[in-house]
């Protein structure tokens, strides 16, 4: 089932993709199940948004796949190395990302997203996936010269407009199966990697951040970046495509004057 959030008519609604139309859900999903309105309307019609908006945070795993810690010169982590993007850095499909004047560098990290459906704290990696209600495409936008100079990764990794995801929240997916994340920089492909490369498994990262913090229903959590991250530039389309997820397609621009 792939669930959508869009704008139509002026109003933010959730509904459920059936061929061509969306099937109106009654409200947010995560929180009222999946009773509909009755009413259907053509996909064409409305405006895709980011599916979710994290109502606490978005969790991510660094260097999670072994060519990527390797084609920036880093070590494989021992455990996951997990930092946070804040909710603002959340935008929808279509929209902009925008690179900050702060820096020269800014990178595209194609990656798997989990939707968190139920409060977990403490849980562990044979239930952790009982606590996902979905899956999507992310892309976790990196100033990268900013994190080389910083010392830590918080401004690196939270510009707004730094955590693309969507178009929409597939619920049945396996992210350790062989769906592959390809990413697209005006049509050509520069990163490919199957999911189940990861290092740390998402069971176990969310079992190892559940304890130490609690996860809440709408967290998402991006599970790593394959290798053949690369920099973007105003002008470009860049494209998330995972296999059972969709495509997750962003232009870039320049920052507007101030």
């Amino acid at each position: 089932m792939k669930i959508v959030r869009f704008s139509h008519n002026d109003a933010i609604r959730y509904g459920i993709l059936d061929d061509g139309d969306l099937v109106v859900l009654a409200a947010d999903p995560l929180f009222a199940g999946f009773d509909t309105t009755g009413e259907r309307v053509p996909l064409a019609d409305v405006a895709l948004l980011a599916p979710v908006i994290p109502r606490s945070k978005v969790v991510c795993v660094g260097r999670n796949y072994r060519d990527h810690a390797s084609e920036l010169g880093n070590d494989v982590p021992a455990e996951p190395l997990l930092f946070f993007k804040p909710n603002t850095s959340v935008i929808g499909p279509g929209d902009a990302i925008v690179l900050p004047p702060q820096s020269e560098r800014v990178d595209f990290e194609g990656e798997v997203a989990a939707v968190i459906g139920r409060i977990a704290k403490n849980v562990s990696a044979d239930d952790a996936l009982d606590y996902v209600f979905g899956y999507t495409a992310a892309n976790d936008v990196t100033a990268r010269d900013l994190q080389r100079s910083d010392g830590q990764w918080a401004r690196a990794k939270g510009f707004d407009t730094f955590c693309p995801l969507g178009p929409a929240i597939e619920t049945d997916f396996d992210p350790t199966g062989s769906a592959r994340v390809r990413t697209r920089v005006n049509g050509e492909e520069r990163q490919n990697g199957p999911v189940s490369e990861v290092i740390f498994p998402l069971a176990d990262v969310i079992a190892y951040a559940s304890a130490a913090f609690t996860l809440l229903p709408g967290d998402v959590i991006l599970t790593g970046t394959p290798a053949g991250v690369g920099p973007l530039a105003a002008g470009d389309i860049v494209e998330v495509d995972v296999e059972g997820l969709g495509i997750l397609r962003n232009t870039v621009r320049a920052s507007s004057p101030v």
